[in-house]
Parts: C-alpha cells; sequence; structure tokens
C-alpha cells in the first residue's frame, strides 16, 4: 500500500525530529519556549512541504525551513529569550553519557543564549558537521563567508564560556 504525502511528511519528521529538538534549545532556553518552536517548526515544514521539490536531501530543505522558522519566531517577539545563569538546574541532554560530558553540553547551550541568531545558526549547522559550503547553501551567504562567520562566532563563543569560568 502506497504512502501518503501526509505519511511520508511524518515519517521523515519522525525520523529527523532530533534536528528540531536541537534547534529549538539553541534558541530558547525554557523548556515551554523549545516545545512551542519546536510545533512552530513543524507547522511551517508541513505547510512548505509542498514545495519540497527534492533538488535536494529532505535534511537540508529542513535545516534551511527551520533556522528560517527559529528567526522569524524570534523577530515576531513571540518569545523572548530569558537571561539564565550557569548554575540553575539544567535539563540532561543524554543520561548514558558521563557527567562531564553532560556538564560541557549544558555550559554550550546556556553559553549559546549569549550568540545572536544567525550566529546560533552557524554554530547549529556546524555541530551538525556542515561542511562551510554546506552551511553557505543553508544560510544563503558565500562559503567564503560563512567560513568568517563560523570562525568569529567560534572564538566569541568561547570568550562566553570563558567569561563564566568552564574550560573546555
Amino acid at each position: 500500500m502506497k504512502e501518503t504525502t501526509e505519511q511520508i511528511f511524518l515519517r521523515q519528521i519522525n525520523e529527523n525530529k532530533a534536528i528540531i529538538y536541537k534547534i529549538s534549545k539553541m534558541y530558547m532556553d525554557r523548556s515551554e519556549d523549545q516545545e512551542d518552536l519546536f510545533q512552530e517548526i513543524v507547522m511551517q515544514l508541513w505547510k512548505a512541504y509542498s514545495g519540497f521539490r527534492g533538488d535536494s536531501k529532505f535534511t537540508t530543505w529542513m535545516y534551511r525551513v527551520s533556522l528560517n522558522t527559529a528567526l522569524i519566531f524570534l523577530k515576531k517577539g513571540k518569545r523572548q529569550v530569558a537571561a539564565t545563569f550557569l548554575d540553575e538546574n539544567i535539563d540532561l541532554i543524554d543520561v548514558s553519557d558521563s557527567a562531564e560530558k553532560e556538564n560541557k553540553i549544558a555550559y554550550l547551550y546556556k553559553a549559546v543564549q549569549e550568540l545572536n541568531a544567525i550566529e546560533k545558526a552557524l554554530i547549529f549547522l556546524f555541530l551538525e558537521n556542515q561542511s562551510h559550503k554546506e552551511i553557505a547553501h543553508n544560510l544563503g551567504i558565500t562559503e567564503g563567508n560563512a567560513r568568517v562567520k563560523l570562525n568569529r562566532t567560534k572564538e566569541k563563543l568561547q570568550l562566553i564560556i570563558k567569561k563564566y569560568g568552564y574550560e573546555f
């Protein structure tokens, strides 16, 4: 029996929901806001799905729509990122990981909250092992610009982390 368009979409979303989760966590620090952004991204993906022609991989298209949705979500002012301190309770990323790794990831997510929206997108795509060329394509910038912006963003992120007294 042939899958319907809706079934194909839901299967692809389910297979790649970690992408949406990571973007939501990068852009929002409160779990309620992360859930709202997650739902907004899925809704926008569904709205845009009929325009997905398959010229690129589904995940490439998904990155672009998801990041654009996160940027628009922030611009509309639906949610303001709340200032938080690093000593607050932080959700564990993967309970099977060591406490040290969880601590590093928690510090990274908190530091990322201080980046602007474009810098968050750059770091997210970098953490997803995207090449400079793929980052450029997903953000609609040149490869050289992606390389420069990413290097500057990584340096900024390191300074933020050091500001809190944590060394990776």
